[in-house]
C-alpha cells in the first residue's frame, strides 16, 4: 500500500516535469516572428529598331509634302521579341512606282525585359537605303552597323555602338570619327550629315544609335523636288527595373534596438512578457503562460495528495 501510494507522487513529478520542460520549449518557438520576403520592383523597358525614317518628299509642281515615315524590325519588350525582316517598300511616292527603301543582307532586332535586366540589341549588315528620286544612287550603304543597351538591377546601365567596314554616302566612300559630324555634300544631288555612334546612359536608362542621318537631297527627278529630314541606323534603349525594397524590419547583426534586453529561450521573465504589450506574439504568451500554470498546479496537486497518504499512513 505504502509503496503504491509513494510511487504515484513520484510519476506525477515526472509528467508535471515533462510538461513544464515542454512548455518552455515550444513558447519561444510560437514566439518566433516570420520571415520577411521582399517584393520584386517590375519590369525593366527595352527597345530595339533596325531602322526608323523620318522624311518629307516634296513633288514637283507640287506644294504639299508626302511624308516618308517607315520603320523596320521596331520592338518593345517587357515580352521578349525579335524580328527580321530584310526590305522596306513604299508605295505611291516615285510616280506611282513602289520604292525600296532598305534592303540588306542581315537586318535583326531584339529586345527582352524582366525584374532583373533589360536589354536591346540590333544588327544591320551589308545594307543599301534609297530615297525617292534617287533610283540607281543610295543615299548610304553601310558594311556592318550593331547597337546594344543594357540595364540591370541596381546596376549602371551599358549602352554600346558600332560601325565596322567601310561606309558608302551618296556614292562617295566617308571616313567617320566619333569626335563630330561628317558632312558629305553632292553637287547636283544634295547634303548628308552623318552622326556616328552616339550613346547616353543615366542612372537608370541608356540608348545606343549606330548611326544618325540628317538628309537634305534635291534630285528633281522622277517628280521628285527634294527629300529632307533624319534617318536613323540600329538603335536601342532600355530602363532598368527598379530594385526590389529592402525589408523594413531587417536589423544589422550584433544590434540590438535601445531598451530590448538579451534573454534565453529557457527563462522568461515577467519584465520581459509585459513589454510585449498587445502586439501579435501576446496569443502565444498567453498560451505558454497558461501551460506553464497547467503544469505547476498539477504537479502541486500531485505532492499535496502523496503528502497526505503518507499522512494517513
Amino acid at each position: 500500500m505504502n509503496s503504491n501510494t509513494v510511487r504515484l507522487p513520484a510519476r506525477g513529478r515526472v509528467v508535471a516535469a515533462a510538461a513544464v520542460a515542454a512548455a518552455l520549449t515550444t513558447g519561444p518557438v510560437l514566439l518566433a516572428a516570420p520571415a520577411a520576403h521582399a517584393t520584386g520592383g517590375g519590369e525593366g523597358r527595352a527597345s530595339a529598331v533596325v531602322l526608323r525614317t523620318d522624311l518629307d518628299v516634296s513633288l514637283l509642281g507640287e506644294t504639299v509634302k508626302v511624308p516618308l515615315r517607315a520603320t523596320l524590325n521596331e520592338v518593345r519588350a517587357p515580352a521578349s521579341a525579335h524580328r527580321t525582316a530584310l526590305t522596306v517598300t513604299l508605295d505611291g511616292v516615285e510616280q506611282g512606282r513602289p520604292v525600296s527603301v532598305l534592303r540588306a543582307d542581315v537586318a535583326t532586332a531584339k529586345a527582352t525585359a524582366d525584374e532583373r535586366r533589360a536589354e536591346g540589341h540590333t544588327r544591320l549588315a551589308h545594307a543599301r537605303l534609297h530615297v525617292p528620286g534617287l533610283p540607281l544612287l543610295s543615299l548610304i550603304e553601310v558594311e556592318e552597323v550593331t547597337s546594344r543597351a543594357v540595364c540591370e538591377a541596381g546596376e549602371q546601365p551599358v549602352a554600346e555602338a558600332n560601325l565596322l567596314g567601310r561606309v558608302t554616302v551618296l556614292g562617295k566612300r566617308v571616313t567617320l570619327t566619333a569626335g563630330g559630324p561628317t558632312r558629305v555634300d553632292v553637287r547636283g544631288v544634295g547634303e548628308v550629315t552623318l552622326d556616328l555612334s552616339t550613346t547616353r546612359t543615366t542612372s537608370r536608362t541608356a540608348a545606343a544609335t549606330a548611326l544618325a542621318l540628317k538628309v537634305s537631297v534635291n534630285p528633281l527627278k522622277a517628280n521628285v523636288a527634294d527629300v529632307t529630314g533624319t534617318v536613323t541606323l540600329a538603335e536601342t534603349t532600355c530602363e532598368s527595373p527598379k530594385a526590389p525594397p529592402k525589408p523594413a524590419d531587417a536589423e544589422p547583426a550584433g544590434t540590438r534596438p535601445a531598451g530590448v534586453q538579451a534573454q534565453s529561450a529557457g527563462e522568461p521573465t515577467e519584465a520581459n512578457l509585459a513589454e510585449t504589450g498587445g502586439s501579435s506574439p501576446t496569443p502565444y504568451l498567453a498560451g505558454s503562460s497558461l501551460a506553464l500554470l497547467a503544469a505547476g498546479a498539477g504537479a502541486l496537486t500531485l505532492t499535496r495528495r502523496a503528502r497526505a497518504a503518507r499522512e494517513r499512513g
